[in-house]
């Protein structure tokens, strides 16, 4: 008698120390896009894509796209990075097969932590993905936290020029997030959350977004956000446009000083759109950099 098929499993939560804080990334969800061209580099660059790609193993016409939100724990309060996309494929025909349903409430309640135990939540840039998961029916899902966005991203969303592609996205942050504006405050580059978690600036996927350094005993990492969104095409080739960028060549200025930073550093990277866990390294290679993912250093 042969054993039914099962269907896919794969961890959803992973958890480690760094010095004395305990850290976990946490897959909200994932999405199967299709084509690579389409959203790196465009039709011009195309042939260069597919050969980047082939030469990297990975299918030219297809990629996986993590969405990966980050949860602190430094001993005296609970900082959650990020809340994933929540309902927002189910409540807007706009988001429909380009984000998938958001799990982050269920997978952190499976990691032993309620919504309520949140005391910060990061918003580290106003794109749908980040902030869906803030509001559930029209109420707070952490209703106990207080709020960090970065100044310059929460003023362009509220009173900056939007491009035409992001208008849809500046409603939602206008009925999401600026609601939490009287429970928020409001940071820029180099300002601390709180003690070991430090703001740096990332702007160009979006007009204000901030990266974060999370330092304890002298381990660090970089929470990049968005900063590279795939594992291969944004760290070989940093330069190649990304559709989703809103100032793009900002963005690749951008890729290239945290790329530089964190491969001279030699820091431990959380990425949220790398492979989950999204850990890893950044290494020098062949004139550029390539992305090396965690093993076991973060166990010991």
């Amino acid at each position: 008698m042969s054993a039914s098929i099962q269907g896919e499993m794969q961890p959803a939560v992973y958890r480690f120390r760094l010095g004395e804080f305990e850290v976990a990334s946490i897959l909200d969800s994932k999405i199967v896009r299709e084509g690579l061209t389409a959203s790196f580099g465009g039709e011009a660059l195309a042939a260069e894509v597919e050969a980047l790609a082939r030469a990297n193993r990975i299918d030219p016409h297809r990629y996986e796209h993590p969405f990966t939100p980050a949860l602190v724990n430094t001993g005296k309060q609970l900082v959650l990075f990020d809340t994933g996309n929540g309902e927002l494929r189910s409540k807007h025909e706009q988001l429909r097969g380009r984000l998938p349903d958001g799990l982050l409430v269920e997978r952190l309640r499976q990691a032993g932590y309620a919504p309520a135990a949140v005391d910060v939540v990061v918003v580290t840039h106003g794109h749908p993905d980040h902030i869906g998961g803030l509001v559930r029916d029209g109420q707070p899902v952490f209703s106990k936290a207080r709020y960090v966005f970065g100044a310059a991203e929460f003023d362009f969303w509220k009173w900056g020029e939007v491009r035409e592609a992001r208008k849809f996205n500046r409603e939602l942050f206008m009925k999401i997030a600026v609601p939490l504006a009287d429970r928020a405050s409001f940071i820029r580059p180099g300002d601390e959350v709180l003690p070991g978690i430090r703001a740096i600036d990332a702007a160009g996927h979006s007009p204000g977004m901030l990266a974060y350094l999370i330092e304890s005993e002298g381990k660090r990492l970089l929470n990049w956000a968005d900063t590279c969104t795939h594992y291969v095409l944004s760290i070989q080739r940093p330069d190649i446009h990304l559709d989703v960028d809103d100032d793009k060549e900002k963005a690749v200025k951008a890729r290239n000083r945290i790329l530089d930073m964190v491969a001279a550093d030699d820091l431990f990277v959380l990425g949220y759109h790398m492979p989950f866990p999204g850990i890893g390294f950044v290494e020098r290679a062949n004139g550029g950099y390539r992305w090396v993912p965690h093993g076991y250093q973060l166990n010991l």
